[in-house]
């Protein structure tokens, strides 16, 4: 992943991604264009799928334990299979 896409905020990344597909759709880009296109907008979406994991995990470390919200460490979970929370 290029440097520039990694610093890319999930929202932002996820408004570039929905311009590409707007682009593809219209049918209007040369065939070059649209390839090139398609190339960015595929590492976009895996940029997405990163941040969407970082931040699941992240929300699987808060536990609700007798009452309180307690944080636990992350290895204490495995890694997001796209399931529900434990």
């Amino acid at each position: 992943m290029d440097a520039q896409l990694s610093k890319l905020s999930f929202e932002d990344a996820l408004a570039e991604l929905d311009r590409i597909v707007r682009g593809l759709e219209s049918g209007q880009m040369k065939l070059e264009d649209a390839i090139s296109a398609y190339e960015r907008g595929a590492a976009l979406r895996r940029h997405c799928e990163t941040k969407l994991s970082e931040a699941e995990m992240r929300v699987r470390a808060i536990t609700q334990r007798d009452g309180t919200v307690d944080v636990a460490p992350l290895s204490e979970f495995d890694e997001p299979t796209g399931g529900t929370a434990q």
